[in-house]
């Protein structure tokens, strides 16, 4: 067989182990995730050798969506780290065979302590399995190892089983997408569902401002010294009436020999885009995107007519929100 048969044949095994795991969920599927639901301390994830592998990122995937969870090496919770499990705590144990010898040596303890069990085997009639509080099984046909050794197929179904664990729990939570954002705040994620334009917007001195009947040298010295590329123009209430870019520079050193004694008001466009500082700064992204700009003025509500800042597409890029 050559390499990429072979490659296909390993991938078509792994999916069926998936597949069929799929038709073999039932009550003792819900039963778990009422367990870890209604759990008022962690999920303790154990597990040894491959298993184990699997279970840090099972308790990983947990973590992430909302769940309180950790891995604890089986091994090293024998040799004292069982003190960081607690009474309140939901367990959950990976052993294909079901017999793993770490595994059984520690159930007197959280028999003792109460804990909830849930197992994941590929073996139901295992000692393990009969010491669940619930058991789901793992089993799977075949292992895409050639020898039918190496764990291959049955890794790819037991962790697919414990994802399938947190995102149907996350659910019944009602995790939003606000909340993963709070456990990713350092990701991308995080800063585009976390960050509002009134984290970014440059305000007071930093904010460039000019009045409409202002000379047009005030507003060029606005625009070069605030660094922005752009100036607000308002009137004398205060009120955002039009905006100077880059771009009406340009276009106004063609129309105005005396451009520099020429009133702010005759070079402004008009009706320049704005945002709410409650916004997303993401929506500050996708506003700037759709109208092929760089700036926008923000205001505290929807009807203000005076602006409190602006935000620039520097700012967003510089805070990783782009």
């Amino acid at each position: 067989m050559g390499l990429i048969e072979e490659a296909r044949r390993v991938l078509r095994v792994e999916a069926h182990s998936i597949l069929d795991l799929a038709e073999r969920i039932d009550e003792s599927f819900s039963q778990a995730v009422e367990f870890l639901y209604r759990c008022e301390g962690r999920v303790v994830v154990m597990g040894m050798g491959k298993s184990g592998l699997v279970g840090r990122k099972i308790a990983s995937t947990f973590a992430s969506t909302g769940t309180p969870a950790f891995f604890l090496h089986p091994a090293e919770g024998l040799n004292g780290d069982f003190g960081m499990l607690a009474k309140e705590d939901v367990v959950i144990a990976i052993s294909n065979s079901g017999e793993t010898r770490e595994l059984l040596e520690a159930l007197p303890l959280f028999k003792r302590y109460g804990n909830r069990l849930i197992v994941l085997t590929g073996n139901l009639r295992s000692t393990l399995a009969k010491a669940g509080d619930v058991c789901l099984d793992i089993q799977v046909k075949e292992e895409a190892c050639p020898l039918d050794l190496a764990p291959t197929a049955s890794t790819t179904a037991t962790m697919a089983l414990g994802d399938a664990l947190a995102i149907t729990l996350m659910e019944k939570r009602g995790f939003k997408k606000e909340d993963f954002a709070l456990l990713h705040p350092g990701g991308a994620l995080g800063k585009r569902l976390l960050l509002k334009v009134e984290d970014l917007m440059h305000v007071g001195e930093a904010f460039p401002v000019v009045s409409e009947r202002g000379l047009m040298k005030e507003a060029i010295f606005e625009i070069t010294s605030k660094r922005l590329g752009v100036a607000g123009v308002c009137n004398e209430r205060g009120e955002l009436v039009g905006v100077i870019t880059d771009g009406d520079l340009r276009r106004a050193l063609e129309r105005f020999s005396d451009l520099l004694h020429r009133e702010a008001s005759e070079v402004m466009t008009k009706n320049p885009k704005r945002i709410e500082k409650e916004s997303l700064a993401a929506e500050a992204v996708q506003k700037m995107e759709e109208f092929s700009i760089t700036s926008l003025f923000v205001f505290n509500a929807t009807r203000d007519k005076v602006p409190v800042g602006i935000i620039h597409l520097h700012d967003l890029l510089k805070a990783g929100v782009v």
